[in-house]
């Protein structure tokens, strides 16, 4: 059996680099915004299925409102991504979802997520 060789990740970032569309130079602020909002909201996540991640955010309708807006503009540009923003009672519950050769990329961010919980 061979393994598979290394992709090559953008840097700082979880998202292979011929997977992502987003300009060079915008991809520090992208990921500096999944911080913001990790930082600021973020309450617990887990990890139902190697593709597929539950997050959770504290927040109103503000929260919700940067969650949807963040989530678009990243499945814009990284299409293999499925974000599906819902709220259940106090809480934004955000799913992430890619397919079988992406689970690598959701294993990113759910780094990026710990790292926020730390």
């Amino acid at each position: 059996m061979t393994a598979e060789p290394a992709r090559p990740f953008l840097r700082g970032s979880w998202t292979p680099v011929d997977a992502c569309t987003l300009p060079t130079a915008d991809q520090p602020r992208r990921l500096a915004e999944f911080d913001g909002l990790f930082g600021t909201s973020l309450s617990s996540l887990r990890r139902e299925h190697p593709q597929w991640l539950r997050l959770r955010l504290a927040g109103g309708v503000d929260v919700e409102t940067a969650a949807r807006d963040l989530t678009a503009r990243e499945a814009e540009c990284c299409s293999f991504f499925d974000f599906r923003v819902s709220r259940e009672d106090a809480e934004v519950i955000v799913d992430v979802r890619v397919p079988p050769d992406k689970a690598v990329v959701l294993d990113g961010l759910v780094a990026q997520a710990e790292a926020a919980l730390a």
